[in-house]
């Protein structure tokens, strides 16, 4: 797919829609579609804060919106206060969509539009049952453009940061379906990643909570680069990070594999 014609077909679709309200979490694909967008009709940008989100991601949209000009909504869906998310079931997204979708469609009063690109819909993904409930529109999708497609928009935009922007799935999904969420794992979930890109440098960072232990995992090349002392050494810190909030697990490095803290109950 040639990224001109993806790029000037997805405008001109985007102008279609009037005034839109966009899910922006802060990742590639919604800041992208909000960039766009910007640029080819009203729009108002919804962005969450939750124990959840990595404060960089906050941070990001905030300074995108203010260089850019986007009218921006900072909110609370309240998924912390529903338990039937905080149990963390296999279709935990469901009801994190569902308390974030809710929440935009009350506020904004107009058309809602996500980030959700045509790789994702090969997934197990039950947001989007939430999408559709609420009538969540993915300009990506009916544009037919992917992941790939997405950061070569980025690219051709000039907007390099997000181009090389690394996927960044919310903090609760490292938590192994079924053990309860709690913000204060998550934000040490959030600081061993911080230590371990501030050391290591890898491309790709996941700290998984299992019933079991703690796995660190990485990309493959710096998963096999890492020596003794360095994982004894981090391997104690990052003991200690979770003994501060009563987690008291043995803790292991692997190399990264997607989702690995995902158990789906058989239907």
């Amino acid at each position: 797919m040639k990224t001109p014609n993806s790029t000037d077909k997805l405008s001109k679709h985007l102008s279609g829609f009037g005034s839109v309200a966009i899910a922006v979490s802060g990742g590639v694909d919604s800041m992208t579609l909000a960039c766009v967008a910007h640029e080819a009709t009203a729009i108002v940008v919804y962005h969450a804060v939750s124990p959840a989100v990595p404060f960089e991601a906050t941070d990001r949209v905030r300074r995108y919106s203010e260089a850019r000009g986007w009218a921006l909504q900072i909110i609370d869906a309240g998924e912390f206060e529903d338990q039937a998310y905080v149990a963390n079931p296999a279709n935990r997204c469901y009801f994190c969509k569902n308390n974030l979708y809710g929440t935009i469609v009350s506020a904004a009063g107009i058309q809602v539009l996500s980030g959700t690109n045509t790789g994702d819909l090969g997934d197990y993904r039950p947001g989007l049952k939430a999408a559709a409930e609420y009538g969540v529109r993915h300009p990506f999708v009916e544009c037919g453009i992917d992941k790939n497609g997405i950061r070569a928009i980025a690219a051709q935009l000039g907007l390099t940061d997000l181009a090389e922007l690394p996927s960044a799935p919310c903090l609760s999904s490292r938590i192994e379906t079924g053990l309860p969420i709690h913000a204060p794992i998550l934000a040490v979930v959030h600081r061993v990643e911080k230590l371990v890109r501030d050391r290591l440098h890898p491309s790709t960072v996941r700290c998984r909570v299992r019933a079991e232990d703690i796995v660190v995992e990485m990309d493959e090349s710096t998963f096999k680069n890492i020596n003794n002392e360095e994982r004894v050494n981090l391997g104690s810190t990052v003991g200690n990070y979770f003994d501060e909030v009563g987690v008291n697990r043995p803790v292991r490095f692997a190399a990264y594999r997607r989702g690995s803290a995902f158990i789906r109950v058989a239907t």
